[in-house]
């Protein structure tokens, strides 16, 4: 995957793009040729290797509160082992990481060399970090990421076997690169891992055109004229798609449907004719006015 996105060979930068650092601008310029949310989690993966932190986790979350509902989790390497620590609910809690994560926006020193810095852990998770530093991943740096449409929270960290300098060297050296690179890899993530929700789902062209419908507020006697079938099969094809997707509401379709982009969002919506309300503030002035910008 990542030959291919290197075949296809970089963009020209103009001088008003250069003044980020190397780093963040050649990745950015790739991340934005990416058609997977594969491409994108290699090519951070890559990032990480190339500044000594070969070890990455990236997590997203259903929710800003509760982490146990986990929309994906990916690592660069056999966390089987944390796995299964983490299946117990009293060693999520210990996780600083997540606490952190859950109601600051600051990236984080972490690991075993940063332990004295953080508030105190208990024993159970000293031995954790200890397990991990004897794999490699002895400190790190770890960044809080949000999406507010749906609200989720979301942490990715960059971990390799440096000692306590050995790591704030890297953070000065590429921390800016890195922050920006974990915040844009996330969005460009979740929008291709939403788009490919069809795809993971083994979701049918009909079975989306169904959930169009749906959200679109259409009742089944109305779905059945649109597509010219009965009202038994469109109730059947209901069912497999509540099947295939887990939802089990008209409302949780329509939300979906909205979320996935086949429905336009209403709080974004044009007015007639193509015009578009523009909310006009200017500072100092005390003028807030819509003004209908007709295209």
């Amino acid at each position: 995957m990542t030959s291919t996105l290197q075949a296809t060979g970089p963009r020209h930068v103009t001088a008003a793009e250069s003044y980020t650092p190397e780093l963040l601008q050649r990745c950015l310029v790739r991340l934005e040729k990416t058609q997977h949310s594969l491409e994108v989690w290699r090519l951070i993966v890559e990032v990480g290797r190339s500044v000594s932190l070969p070890f990455v986790d990236f997590v997203s979350t259903e929710g800003l509160q509760d982490w146990r509902r986990t929309l994906f989790l990916r690592t660069s390497y056999d966390s089987s082992w944390l796995t299964e620590e983490y299946r117990d609910d009293e060693a999520r809690q210990w996780s600083i990481l997540r606490q952190h994560a859950q109601h600051h926006l600051t990236p984080l020193l972490v690991g075993l060399e940063f332990i004295d810095e953080s508030p105190p852990v208990p024993e159970q998770r000293r031995v954790l970090l200890e397990a991990a530093a004897a794999r490699g991943m002895r400190a790190g740096i770890s960044f809080p990421l949000r999406q507010n449409a749906p609200p989720r929270a979301g942490l990715l960290t960059f971990s390799g076997d440096h000692s306590r300098r050995g790591m704030r060297a890297i953070v000065r050296a590429h921390g800016w690169a890195l922050h920006a690179i974990a915040l844009i890899g996330h969005q460009r993530y979740l929008h291709h891992f939403t788009q490919e929700f069809f795809e993971r789902n083994h979701v049918t062209a009909k079975q989306r055109e169904l959930l169009e419908l749906v959200g679109r507020g259409l009742q089944d006697k109305q779905i059945a004229e649109r597509l010219g079938i009965s009202v038994s099969a469109v109730r059947q094809r209901m069912s497999a798609l509540s099947t295939r997707t887990g939802l089990t509401s008209r409302t949780e379709m329509a939300a979906l449907a909205m979320s996935l982009g086949i429905l336009p969002d209403p709080a974004g919506r044009a007015i007639s004719s193509g015009a578009m309300d523009m909310l006009v503030e200017m500072d100092g002035f005390g003028a807030r006015s819509r003004v209908s910008d007709a295209r």
